[in-house]
């Protein structure tokens, strides 16, 4: 398996992009909690990364709402569980830790949501960022309290249309 990155701009900074031979894998902000050494990112290829790349733009640009794109994270089972329930949250909703949690049989594992949520090494693909504490105040975001405001504002204008407010 070969493993490159490419590093794109966009409107909350550079985003380093991961894969291997068929799945995006990592996709990241600079100091991004749990960043894994950059070692580990393979060597720069620009080109394995071209539908990624005109998929986030059109994203940030506000004419995408969801994304068609292999990816494959990294995790235990439970992870993968938090992130598969992270992974159907609409574009423009909210759900916090602990009703992820309840969803998943066990209230009081929200701690451990909030712990799964931070290990999600595909930001914005895996819409963490959709996920708010309690009473829906921002809480902690791998890629910084700002950033996540930034993409809740950007889907802002689907919760208007629904009424919803995070």
């Amino acid at each position: 398996m070969s493993t490159v990155h490419t590093i794109i701009d966009s409107p909350i900074g550079d985003l380093t992009m991961v894969t291997d031979d068929d799945n995006l894998t990592r996709l990241y902000f600079p100091h991004h909690w749990g960043n894994p050494d950059r070692s580990a990112f393979g060597p720069r290829d620009d080109h394995r990364f071209e539908n990624a790349s005109r998929q986030l733009t059109s994203y940030f640009a506000g004419d995408r709402t969801d994304f068609d794109l292999p990816i494959h994270a990294d995790g235990d089972d439970f992870h993968h569980a938090v992130w598969a329930h992270v992974a159907t949250i609409p574009y423009g909703a909210t759900t916090t830790y602990g009703d992820i949690a309840t969803a998943l049989g066990d209230p009081r594992l929200a701690r451990d949501v909030g712990a799964a949520v931070g290990r999600n090494p595909l930001c914005i693909l895996i819409p963490c960022h959709r996920v708010v504490g309690k009473n829906g105040t921002l809480t902690g975001y791998a890629g910084g309290l700002t950033r996540k405001q930034f993409l809740l504002e950007l889907e802002k204008p689907a919760v208007e249309e629904r009424g919803q407010l995070w």
